[in-house]
């Protein structure tokens, strides 16, 4: 038989249906979001190849072409930084929730487990306080561990996203003079 009460069962299980809702409510909008920043990017990115092309078609000169396709480059450039940037925070913020929401669940497991124990040892036999401060360290050292390292999982990841960041932007800025670079020779053999 099971020591919960038909109460706490159901109490149970509607904490664990609630903490899954808010988890599938945290990824969907995650992703809604991302469906969203998606979206308006190819809209923009239609928009401008439809103004860079009626452009360039009006171009006569070829200098002016090799400007406005450097103009072009820089543009693309910026906006897939932009685009990036946005990303990452969509991902960060939805990581950040997923993480608090996490924490609390573990705090609360970790108060839940903290309480169970103090109940057994006011109810444990005489000779028993050796066991149940083995329990009480144990649990103690687990959440500390556990602390621990999702800090240190956090730090990793917020380190590699900085680094995935300044190598995107050093990229997007040795293209952006490369391009810069190519159109002054053409400009100055076509004087």
């Amino acid at each position: 038989m099971s020591s919960l009460a038909p109460e706490q069962l159901f109490a149970a299980q509607k904490v664990v249906f609630e903490t899954i809702s808010g988890f599938l409510n945290t990824f969907f909008g995650g992703i809604e979001k991302l469906v969203e920043l998606n979206l308006q990017a190819v809209k923009s990115t239609l928009t401008e190849n439809q103004e860079i092309t009626a452009k360039a078609l009006s171009v006569k000169d070829p200098q002016d072409l090799f400007a406005l396709q450097a103009s072009y480059t820089q543009s693309v450039t910026d906006k897939a930084q932009s685009y990036g940037r946005n990303v990452y925070e969509i991902i960060s913020s939805t990581q950040g929730e997923f993480a608090a929401a996490a924490e609390a669940q573990f705090q609360q497991y970790y108060r839940e487990t903290q309480e169970f124990v103090d109940k057994f040892a006011k109810y444990a036999p005489a000779g028993s306080e050796t066991a149940v401060a083995a329990w009480k360290t144990f649990i103690t050292t687990a959440s500390e561990t556990a602390s621990t390292t999702y800090e240190a999982a956090k730090n990793a990841t917020k380190q590699a996203v900085e680094i995935a960041e300044s190598n995107v932007s050093a990229a997007s800025s040795a293209s952006a003079k490369r391009t810069r670079q190519a159109v002054v020779p053409v400009a100055a053999a076509e004087e």
